[in-house]
Formats: structure tokens, C-alpha cells, sequence
């Protein structure tokens, strides 16, 4: 029987394994994933859709990284089952793997709403490296593309989409292009950026109806908008998001909310078993409170705060909060935090606006709540870096947004911290 079982292979569970054997070199890891690849960064299968990376330069970690560490990696397995009474996984087949410690990082389940028609050939999602394969497989045939959500995945898939050559159409529930991530100005920025490349916006609509191509009802021919628009189309890629992929503690005593409750340790209710990543409500230290951040670095450190517990190294998590570092059509956006307050009220906000270059940093009590840096984004480390440590910046905060802003405008005792810090 394994003493550490971890079911998911994605950027948790090799955060776990990696802490793990920093701390226990002999304990038996299995490794269970229902993805027959060594461990890849789900980030960058837009770059391997557009061709721009192979499968190996997305990988991770280097493929041997489970003989490296004996780890029994179970990789396209699929848990159908917990029996957490009997400490046991059981396998699509019936195999049951036991454990002493379990680690669920689990990741999230693309959403797909309700829409007529769906089956048929040329629909896809867009989260694991088989959809990327699955879209390739079909572009040759393939001349125009709708995207349904105008989301984090459906700005990457459209991006990619459109450097292979088709013509693109993005639906988009909301008013706007990552609403859930940006603030108005910086997601009209975006927009500018996608109708410059081609790609038709149709936002305040869904998509109703997924039509077939003529006589052949069983392809994509097209889509029918909740406003009656009919928008031809051989690809439909549904891009909405995901959710927490609770499914193997529904109806257990694991405690779950959105997704499965953790403390600071990362551990559930139950004793013995863990949660991280997209799956996990961990602590966002800008709202103070445990929720969803599913992001890829938070799900890397909270499986190591997992692992290390897990192996008998008491280890607190810091917490995390939603921060994406990305480029659209080669606009760079640096987004973390609060970004878009469910009411102004207590808070200052800073904003600075020319051209393609947009920055704004939304402060509280003198402390850096939220931050958006478009189109010049070189200082957005340092003014995360405030954010993250929870540092008062009232005695600076009008130079916070300035082009040469740096350890220099920090106060000298501030200063001295922050050099001794990166020395060490």
C-alpha cells in the first residue's frame, strides 16, 4: 500500500511530490491521473494548438521525473470511486489502490451550458492537451472558428485559432472580454486588440443553438445566438470556464462548499486527506477569506504546503490570490487581486491611461488591494510584490504607478528589508 497517494497530475500534485521527497526520500508515492501524459502546463496548450511548441516543450517537468523520484505514476487511470472508511481509490476496472495520506488535486471541470445540438463533430473545450489535439485534428478542414466565453481560455484558444489562419468569432455572455478579470478600460483595450487581428465580437449574448452543415446534421455548420443570429462556422469551441472537480467527495465526509474546504494546512475535515488547486477553497489573503483561486502558481504552492504536511512538516500556507501574467496579440497584462470591488466604498484608486498603456492600482487603508498593468507591465513585480506582503504604501503610493518606480521610492528601513531578502 502506497503511504502517500495523489490523484491528479497537474501542477498540485507535483508540487506535493516534490515537497514530499524534500522531506521523506523512501515513502511509496503513487501518482494517479486520468491524462495519459507526463505532467505539461495546461497554460501553454494554445502555443502547442498554433504550433509554436512541441509536446516535450510543454512538458512541466522532464518525463523521468518519475523514476527520479519512485514515484508509481498511474498515468490514463481514471478514480471512479473513494472509500475513505477503507482508505482505498477505486479504479474505472475495479482495481483499488489503498493509502495513508491522500492528496485530492482533482483540478476543475470545463462548463458546458445547455445548447441544442451539441454532439455533434467539430465542438470541443478547451482545457486538457487532448482538446488541443482534437482541435488540431480538425483544422485542416476548418476555415471559421466560434469561441463560446470570452474568458482567460477563450482569449488563449481564440489567440491560437487565429495564428492558424481562421476566421474567429468570440460570444460572450457579459458586456465584455475578461470581465471577471480586468476592469472596463483595460478590457476595451483588449478588444481593440482582437478586432485589429479579425476576430469578431458578439458580446450580451449566447450561444442558443449549435447547427449541423447542411443535409449532415452530425457536423458543425454554424451557430444560432440567443438574439436569433446565425453565425456560420465549422468549429465551435465552448471556453467558459471551469469548476472545482468535486465529484469524488460528493455524498462523503469530506467537507465541501464551492470546492472542497482546506485550512491553512491544506487539509480537508478528514483526517489523512488534503486538497489543492482548483478544486480547493484556500486562503486569498486580499479578500481574507478562503475561496476559489484557480491559478496555476497558487495550485503549485499549495500542494507543497500539502506535501510537506503530508510527510510530518508542519507548514502553513501564506495564501494566494488570482494573479495572471499574460499577452494577447502581443499586449502584455499583468492583473492580481481585487480587481473589480464589489463596492468603492473605503477604497483609493490610482489610474493611469495613454495609448495602449494602462495601469491602476486600487488601495485600502493605505494597502495595495488590487492591480492592473497593461502595455507596460515592467514594474508590476515590485507593486505585486507590495501587494503580497501586505505593505502600508500611503508614503508613496503616488509614485506607485511612475515608469522608473522601484526600491528606491521605498522608505530607507523598507529598502534594506527588501535587499537583505533578495540576498538570501
Amino acid at each position: 500500500m502506497p503511504e502517500y497517494l495523489i490523484i491528479g497530475n497537474s501542477a498540485g500534485g507535483i508540487g506535493a511530490v516534490e515537497a514530499i521527497r524534500e522531506v521523506d526520500k523512501d515513502g511509496a508515492i503513487t501518482i494517479v491521473s486520468d491524462e495519459p501524459y507526463p505532467a505539461y502546463s495546461r497554460p501553454m496548450i494554445s502555443e502547442y494548438l498554433c504550433g509554436e511548441r512541441n509536446l516535450e516543450q510543454i512538458l512541466y517537468r522532464p518525463s523521468d521525473m518519475y523514476s527520479r523520484n519512485h514515484i508509481d505514476a498511474r498515468l490514463g487511470k481514471k478514480v471512479v470511486k473513494l472509500h475513505i472508511d477503507a482508505r482505498q481509490a477505486e479504479l474505472e476496472g475495479g482495481e483499488k489502490i489503498g493509502w495513508e495520506k491522500l492528496l485530492l488535486a482533482t483540478g476543475g471541470t470545463p462548463i458546458v451550458p445547455a445548447m441544442e445540438g451539441m454532439g455533434k463533430r467539430g465542438i470541443s473545450t478547451f482545457t486538457t492537451l487532448d482538446d488541443a489535439k482534437a482541435i488540431e485534428a480538425l483544422k485542416g478542414q476548418a476555415r471559421r472558428a466560434v469561441v463560446i466565453g470570452g474568458g482567460l481560455i477563450g482569449m488563449s484558444v481564440t489567440e491560437a485559432l487565429v495564428k492558424l489562419g481562421l476566421e474567429v468569432a468570440v460570444v460572450e455572455l457579459m458586456d465584455r472580454v475578461l470581465g471577471a478579470l480586468l476592469d472596463e478600460p483595460a478590457s476595451r483595450l483588449v478588444e481593440t486588440k482582437l478586432l485589429s487581428n479579425g476576430v469578431k465580437l458578439y458580446t450580451d449574448k449566447t450561444v442558443k443553438t449549435i447547427a449541423g452543415r447542411g443535409a449532415n446534421d452530425s457536423i458543425v455548420g454554424g451557430v444560432v445566438l440567443s438574439d436569433g443570429q446565425k453565425l456560420d462556422c465549422d468549429l465551435v469551441i465552448v471556453a467558459i470556464g471551469v469548476s472545482p472537480r468535486t465529484q469524488l467527495v460528493k455524498d462523503t465526509l469530506v467537507k465541501l462548499n464551492r470546492g472542497i474546504v482546506v485550512d491553512n494546512h491544506m487539509a480537508t475535515n478528514v483526517a489523512g486527506i488534503h486538497a489543492c488547486g482548483d478544486v480547493a477553497e484556500a486562503y486569498d489573503y486580499v479578500y481574507r477569506t478562503f475561496r476559489l483561486t484557480p491559478i496555476w502558481p497558487n495550485a503549485y504552492v499549495g500542494g507543497r504546503v500539502a506535501g510537506f504536511n503530508m510527510a510530518g512538516k508542519t507548514t502553513e500556507y501564506r495564501g494566494g490570490t488570482n494573479a495572471n501574467s499574460l499577452k494577447y496579440f502581443g499586449l502584455p497584462v499583468v492583473t492580481a487581486g481585487m480587481v473589480n470591488p464589489p463596492s468603492k466604498d473605503g477604497l483609493e484608486i490610482i489610474s493611469k491611461a495613454e495609448g495602449d498603456v494602462y495601469k491602476k492600482v486600487i488601495l485600502k487603508g493605505g494597502r495595495i488591494q488590487g492591480i492592473v498593468f497593461m502595455g507596460d507591465i515592467q514594474r508590476s513585480g515590485i507593486v505585486f510584490g507590495l501587494m503580497r506582503d501586505g505593505v502600508d504604501v500611503t508614503g508613496f503610493k503616488d509614485k506607485l504607478l511612475s515608469e522608473d518606480f522601484g526600491l528606491s521610492y521605498l522608505p530607507e528601513s523598507m529598502r534594506k528589508e527588501k535587499i537583505k531578502a533578495g540576498s538570501r
